[in-house]
Parts: structure tokens; C-alpha cells; sequence
């Protein structure tokens, strides 16, 4: 499995047949509202609005719901207030999660993924308490179908990409935040696939799980992935394909 985030590429290896469609609606249009408030809704001056249309895209979200999300964001029309808020904490076996969160209402927020927290064995921390284990970097993930990783490779360092990684059907490409949107334009530019493209926070290490410890983590995860006021959830955690098939039986 490739190591950028483990619970993202957990997701995506889950496929579609679980991917609640009104739920990513709402997380984008959460997040292109907020960058456009911002930033502004020109998308060309405004990286973040950016990479959140370009997820609206990717979800195939109707140009309507995006343009609607843009003029709540810059007060063109009425909307809610939403409002960024990271938690920080530990889950099973010391795993260090990171949940960032847009929204109308802290009080509520905080006690429903402090409970999330609580059922799966794990505790809510202090700000800064695990923050410090992650980079924030772009990540750009592409097919390996009808690729060599030497052109791969060439395009992505060309662009500014610090490394490539595949895990045999995928090519992960990582970025810092100055050169990811180079990157990821040089492979549209190249038609290639883009699978997926986002900035993400990077653990620094990993901790192996097995076992209970592997199945409670997979499910607070979940659990946090599920709640509608989360925008993403980051974890140092590592589980072995062996284990992952097991847990799956």
C-alpha cells in the first residue's frame, strides 16, 4: 500500500460500492465555501478553491451546487457561517489522529468526535499534542496502466515533485505545497489519469497495528469519516496487506 495517508488509501481501495455520495457533496461544498471565503472565488488566485473544485469535479458535483458554494463563500448569497476547527488525540495502540472539521457549531462538534474518540479505545488531546508529527504536502496519484515509472519520474521532478512511489497499479507522486499545483497541471497537460489530488498531511513515522488494536482503529476512522462535520481525518498508523485481508474475511 502506498504510505502517504493509510486511511486515505484504505478508503480508496474500498471503492465506490460504500462512498455516500450525499456526504462528500456536503464535505466539498463545506470546503469551497470556506476557501472562497477566504481566498476569493477566482480559483486561478486561489490554490485552495482550487483543489476543492477540482474534488467537486472529480465527484462529478453539478456545476450548479459549485457555483451556489462560491457565492455563499464571498457573500454573494446568504449561507452559514461555517468555521475551521482541528482536533487532536490518540487512538488505539497511541496512533496519533489528526481531524480537521468545518462547522456552524463548536459545542456540538467537539462532544460527538470526543465520543467517536471514547467507543474505539482512544482520548481527545490538547491542541498541539500530536500536530507535530505531520507535513502538510500535495499528493497526486495517477494509474501505472501504459506508464514506466522513468517517465513518471521525469515529468514529476521536472515539475518540482520530491518523490514517486507506486504500489504496482498506482503511481503516488508527493509535492510540496508550492509545487503541487506545478505537478499536478503537467499531468493533466500530459492527459494522463489523475485519480486523486489533494493536500495532505504526512506522518513522520508510523505505528504497526494487528489485531483488536488494527479493527478498532479501522473503525473509529470510519466513524470519524462518517460524521458530517468532518472535512479530513490523518492517523500514523500501518497495517500489513496479510492483516487488512484478515480483518476483511
Amino acid at each position: 500500500m502506498s504510505g502517504h495517508n493509510k486511511w486515505s488509501t484504505i478508503k480508496h481501495k474500498k471503492g465506490a460500492a460504500d462512498a455516500k455520495r450525499g456526504k462528500i457533496f456536503s464535505k466539498i461544498i463545506k470546503e469551497i465555501t470556506i476557501a472562497a471565503r477566504m481566498g476569493g472565488g477566482d480559483a486561478d488566485g486561489n490554490p485552495r478553491l482550487r483543489t476543492a473544485l477540482n474534488a467537486a469535479r472529480t465527484a462529478n458535483m453539478p456545476k450548479d451546487n459549485i457555483e451556489k458554494a462560491i457565492k455563499r463563500g464571498t457573500g454573494e448569497i446568504e449561507g452559514v457561517n461555517y468555521e475551521e476547527i482541528t482536533y487532536e488525540g490518540y487512538g488505539p495502540g497511541g496512533v496519533a489522529v489528526l481531524v480537521e472539521a468545518l462547522t456552524d457549531n463548536k459545542n456540538r462538534t467537539v462532544a460527538e468526535i470526543r465520543h467517536i474518540f471514547d467507543k474505539y479505545n482512544g482520548n481527545l488531546g490538547e491542541t498541539g499534542c500530536v500536530n507535530w508529527i505531520f507535513q502538510k504536502k500535495g499528493v497526486v496519484e495517477i494509474p501505472t496502466q501504459g506508464l514506466t515509472e522513468d517517465e513518471v519520474m521525469e515529468l514529476a521532478l521536472e515539475n518540482g515533485a520530491q518523490d514517486v512511489k507506486t504500489d504496482g497499479d498506482t503511481f503516488e507522486i508527493m509535492a510540496d505545497l508550492a509545487d503541487f499545483e506545478p505537478v499536478r497541471k503537467a499531468i493533466e497537460e500530459k492527459g494522463w489519469k489523475i485519480e486523486l489530488a489533494e493536500i495532505t498531511m504526512i506522518p513522520q513515522n508510523t505505528i504497526k497495528l494487528d489485531g483488536k488494536k488494527a479493527e478498532q482503529m479501522l473503525k473509529m476512522m470510519d466513524a470519524l469519516d462518517d460524521h458530517e462535520d468532518l472535512q479530513m481525518a490523518y492517523a500514523n498508523f500501518d497495517i500489513s496487506e496479510e492483516e487488512m485481508i484478515k480483518l476483511s474475511a
